[in-house]
């Protein structure tokens, strides 16, 4: 059991980017799923894949790595915790590396990038960077 599965799941790529595994495999939730899916249109990892198996399921994600075998995510970081949730408006929402990364933030318009939420006038939860 532990207490922040966003930031085991942002580990267990991390993890295995470094360690240079193709292919890394999580236990699955919805919100999960949902930056998967971010990551995957965004050109982060390759492909993904959603099992079924037992209570939970699991997510198998393809990682993806430029010619010189440099993972393609260069940092990903987690930035609302359970200790200290991170919260912003339609106005303050932020901007990684000036436009170059994305912020995967959570509104009531469901799971969503900064960019979208910045078209759709929302703000909500930051949930972590990635670039």
């Amino acid at each position: 059991m532990y207490t922040d599965p966003i930031a085991d799941y942002l580990t267990r790529i991390r993890n295995a980017q470094s360690a240079g595994h193709k292919v890394v495999e999580i236990p699955s939730s919805k919100m999960k799923k949902d930056i998967t899916r971010i990551l995957e249109e965004k050109g982060y990892i390759l492909s993904h894949k959603f099992d079924n198996n037992g209570p939970q399921g699991t997510i198998k994600i393809a990682l993806k790595y430029t010619n010189d075998k440099e993972p393609s995510i260069r940092r990903i970081e987690r930035i609302s915790t359970p200790g200290l949730r991170k919260y912003v408006g339609a106005t303050e929402l932020p901007r990684v590396l000036n436009g170059l990364g994305i912020a995967v933030i959570s509104t009531s318009r469901g799971v969503i990038t900064d960019k979208e939420a910045r078209n759709l006038k929302v703000g909500g939860e930051v949930i972590c960077y990635v670039y």
